[in-house]
Order: C-alpha cells, then structure tokens, then sequence
C-alpha cells in the first residue's frame, strides 16, 4: 500500500563523485517496503522543480529493538532536482511517496545469483543481496537465506564515481569492477566482465538501456534468466500519467507497460529493445 509523508532528513552524505546516500526517517514507509521497488522525492515549498523524481530503495536502517525506522536512497547529481536534493541538510524536509513498483519477486532456493550495474544502477541490489543471503527479511517477512553465492559486476565511467562497493562486499557479495577508463578494475563495459557460459541462477540488471539491451542479448545467448529494473524518467509514479511506459512482448503480439507499477523489474526476454516496426 503506496503511502505519502513529509520525512526528515536524517543524514545526505557525499559517497563518490557527485553521488550522495540520503537518509530518512519514515518508519511506516521503511517497514513495507521490498528490494527493487523505489520512491518518489519531491522538495517541499518549492514548484521549480514541480514534479517528484524516482529513486531506487537502497536499504533500511534498524532502530535498537530491531524494527525499521528509516531509509535510504543512493543518487548521482545529475540535474535541477539532484543538484537541489545535494544542499539539503539534516533535519530538513522531504516529501516522498511509496513504496512503489513490483520489486524483485522470490527466486526460492538458487546455486548464485549475478547482479550487473552500470552508473548508478548498482542501488536496487544491496537490499535484494541482504535478502537472498538471508541477512535481512523486508515488508515484515522474515529473514530467509535463498543463496550463499552473489557476484556483482559493476561497471562506471571512472574510479571516483564507484559508490557502495564496500556495502556490497561487507554482505559477502563477491564484487568484480570495469571503468570505461581504466582507472577502476578491467578496462571497458561491464559487459565485458560477463561469463561465456550461463550462471548457475538467475541474472539481473539495473542501468544504461545499452547495457541493459547488450546483457538481455547475452542471457539470450547463454540460455540464462534475466530480470532488468529500468531506469525510466516519470512523472506520477503511480500509473496515472503514462509517461513511463515502455514495450513489452505479448501473445499477440505486443503492447505498452508502465513502467512505475508495472515495473520497475521486467523479464528482459519480454521487452521490445527496439521499435516494433523498425
């Protein structure tokens, strides 16, 4: 159930270049949310901008009788609403709305699972590795361990953009790195740190749509099952605008879903990465 409140700022913390953890403190928003479902930010007394942003739910924070009292977000500046969202300081404001969006649905009991990133796409996976390793349960559901093996493959532009690799690795997750410039891990995409044969489990990925078209076609290639959450601009985040939608494969043939309550996790085997009719 999708709830609205005004929460304040706990903490926004620079973690890399121009990329920022913003903590707050929303308690019934914190206990129902699930790994890869996100929130909507809006700044409060302002129009400029007007609109709320989407932002993928990193994590839950604990308060010392256990229950979740807060959350996180993890986000690049990139624009008017993240330049804004930087300046704002502890005990601020921010209104949000959620959770929203499916979320990543259970696997059951599964040998590994492969996580691909790209920019800031590695955020949706620290909750969703905290689950399937059974050190955190989400949404009132209890603790239970899907996995004993996670890799990540995180790829970024340089080195000083790389954020929340420690969280990752605290978990056990084992992390394997690319920049497009070399100056962090391999050299190249983070599709090119992909296996030539199929994982023992599914495989799912967040950013770029290149790279999300370039890792469906390798899980087509290798016989693997691969959920993609899209990073997809919108406007509502409630499914009443339509700005989010994009193709999917029917069985008849094809039709357009929203992305923000349809999504944001999709089977990439079902989506249309290019025009129908080109």
């Amino acid at each position: 159930m999708m709830l609205q409140r005004t929460a304040p700022t706990l903490e926004n913390v620079r973690i890399a270049q121009r990329t920022y953890r913003l903590r707050l403190e929303c308690p019934e928003i914190a206990a129902r949310i699930r790994p890869g479902q996100f929130l909507m930010l809006r700044l409060p007394n302002t129009s400029d901008p007007l609109l709320g942003r989407p932002f993928a739910f990193y994590d839950t924070i604990d308060d010392t009788s256990g229950r979740p009292f807060a959350l996180d977000v993890v986000y690049l500046v990139v624009g008017k609403m993240t330049s804004r969202l930087a300046d704002v300081r502890a005990g601020e404001p921010i209104e949000l709305w959620g959770p929203l969006g499916n979320g990543f649905a259970d696997p059951g009991p599964i040998d590994e699972a492969l996580f691909v990133a790209g920019g800031i796409g590695q955020t949706p996976f620290l909750a969703f590795a905290r689950q399937l390793l059974g050190r955190r349960g989400y949404a009132g559901a209890a603790a239970q361990q899907r996995t004993e093996r996670i890799r990540l493959l995180y790829g970024v532009r340089s080195a000083d953009l790389a954020a929340g690799i420690e969280d990752f690795r605290a978990q056990g997750v084992d992390v394997a790195l690319a920049s497009d410039d070399g100056s962090l891990g391999q050299r190249g995409y983070v599709t090119q740190l992909l296996p030539t044969t199929a994982p023992r489990g599914p495989v799912y990925g967040c950013g770029p749509e290149p790279m999300l078209h370039a890792l469906a076609q390798w899980a087509k290639h290798v016989s693997a099952r691969c959920w993609v959450s899209l990073e997809t601009p919108m406007a509502c985040g409630i499914g009443a605008c339509f700005s989010c939608v994009t193709r999917v494969q029917t069985d008849t043939g094809w039709d357009y879903k929203r992305v923000c309550v349809d999504g944001p996790i999709f089977d990439a085997a079902k989506l249309l990465w290019e025009h129908p009719n080109d």
